[in-house]
């Protein structure tokens, strides 16, 4: 649901009712992650996607039926033989989908409506809501900040939201989307009730080092991923917004001292592509001693081997060594920016998703990762 969240705050303003189809739990290979959602309103108006075709038109049956009676429902889609080209998934995968109907007069609307604006604004909140157990209960929501503060209530004892709440802080310090199961009374053990809990944190950093023709590339790359790309170089005359128009940030300075002083976290990616080792070598050595997601470095094999020799005489070892992708990108037999710019890219999504590199027709590994029906994290 938060995925759409600008258009749903969008209709919530204006004062419509909808019901919004959320993916709640998914097997094998699904299209779509847990957390897609398609919102229907009172005109029939559609928005956002749950299986990208495949089941949409049973989906938006059940946001229409839901808006009418006002009750929420919890439809699961598989493939069947019988019914693979009319509800099913041709793909082979499970989905299934939490339809929440969001009207005037519901308890819930107002917790959900804090969530979306919060969302839309792009700070950081989650959504906790009972995605199995009571039919009286289906649905509840209560929303979470990331100090742990919340708003609604599941229907059952308090301590259940304060579980639920300790859950989803936990999910929202990683920007995490996933299930957990406990009991009514509210306590860890699994039984009773599925929560479902979404987070919406602010975009992933993209740091790019080096304002050169193939960071322009870059940038547009990790804009189309979902980034907020920074570029940053020391020298004034290359680092401009003109030669950089769809970067969120330009940054004059040197990069071993700007990325000291930025905030960084686990999702970020760093990409260094000034290839000059008084740059390179004092920015690699702050970058690889840091919890970030990414690390890759532009450069021959002959460029990276002297530049391992020097990070190693600066105190680097084997371990912070091998996080370091360079050459940097997948083997794509790239020429050009935009080429070297899409073989960085994939690099940065096959280490985020787990992925090999390698052609489909060659792996026998599910082609979506991260598809367990149940995340569990524990309460900090």
């Amino acid at each position: 649901m938060l995925d759409i969240a600008q258009e749903l705050n969008r209709w919530l303003e204006e004062g419509r009712d909808f019901a919004v189809a959320t993916v709640v739990a998914v097997g094998g290979s699904a299209p779509r992650d847990p957390g897609a959602a398609l919102a229907v309103d009172t005109e029939g108006t559609a928005i956002g996607s749950v299986s990208g075709g495949c089941v949409e038109g049973a989906v938006y049956e059940l946001c229409e039926q839901a808006l009418q009676d006002g009750r929420p429902v919890r439809e699961r889609f598989g493939y069947s033989d019988d019914d693979a080209f009319a509800v099913g998934l041709t793909c082979g995968g499970t989905v299934e989908v939490l339809v929440t109907p969001v009207r005037a007069g519901n308890a819930d609307r107002e917790i959900l409506a804090t969530a979306l604006a919060t969302a839309a604004q792009g700070d950081a909140t989650a959504v906790v809501r009972i995605a199995r157990g009571p039919a009286d209960r289906l649905g509840h929501a209560l929303t979470v900040r990331p100090d742990g503060q919340y708003t609604g209530t599941l229907g059952g004892p308090p301590r259940l939201d304060r579980l639920a709440a300790a859950e989803a802080r936990a999910l929202l310090d990683t920007g995490r989307t996933g299930s957990v199961e406990v009991s009514e009374n509210g306590s860890n053990c699994p039984g009773g009730l599925t929560l479902f809990i979404e987070s919406s944190v602010p975009p992933p950093r993209m740091i790019v080092f080096g304002a050169i023709d193939f960071a322009a590339a870059l940038v547009r790359a990790g804009k189309f991923l979902g980034y907020r790309v920074t570029v940053c170089d020391a020298r004034p005359v290359f680092a401009t917004a003109a030669r950089f128009p769809e970067a969120d940030e330009i940054v004059v300075d040197w990069p071993d001292r700007y990325l000291r002083g930025t905030e960084t976290d686990a999702r970020t990616v760093l990409c260094v592509l000034t290839h000059d080792a008084k740059f390179d070598v004092p920015l690699l050595a702050e970058a690889l001693r840091m919890p970030v997601a990414y690390v890759g470095a532009m450069g021959s094999r002959r460029t990276h081997a002297d530049r391992e020799l020097r990070l190693r005489e600066a105190g680097l070892g084997d371990g912070e060594l091998a996080r370091l992708r360079s050459p940097i990108g997948l083997d794509l037999g790239a020429r050009t920016p935009e080429e070297t710019a899409l073989s960085i890219a994939a690099e940065i999504v096959a280490t985020r998703r787990g992925g090999s590199g390698a052609p489909l027709t060659e792996t026998e590994s599910p082609i979506h990762r991260d598809t367990a029906e149940h995340v569990r994290l524990a309460v900090a």
